[in-house]
């Protein structure tokens, strides 16, 4: 079964996999990344209301074989302070 490395990036801190997993097929490794990313932009705290989320998925021999990324956007309709 191939073995894939997915490196993420979420805006602040970059990973690059080195363990990597086994998957059937290119499509498993594309679903793979696409539900990645929600999972990132769910787990990162809301510190700013703009970042981009990235996945980039390497084959055995260190190729890209797919990105994937996530722009998240929120903004403020409402005069708003800034509570710390």
């Amino acid at each position: 079964m191939p073995h894939y490395f997915f490196d993420t990036d979420d805006g602040l801190f970059r990973h690059e996999d080195d363990e990597g997993i086994e998957l059937p097929s290119l499509d498993a490794a594309r679903i793979e990344a696409l539900d990645a990313l929600p999972d990132m932009a769910r787990n990162k705290s809301p510190d700013r209301d703009r970042r981009t989320y990235s996945v980039r998925v390497r084959d055995e021999d260190g190729r890209v074989i797919y990105f994937a990324s996530l722009d998240l956007v929120g903004e403020w309709h409402i005069p708003h302070a800034i509570s710390l």
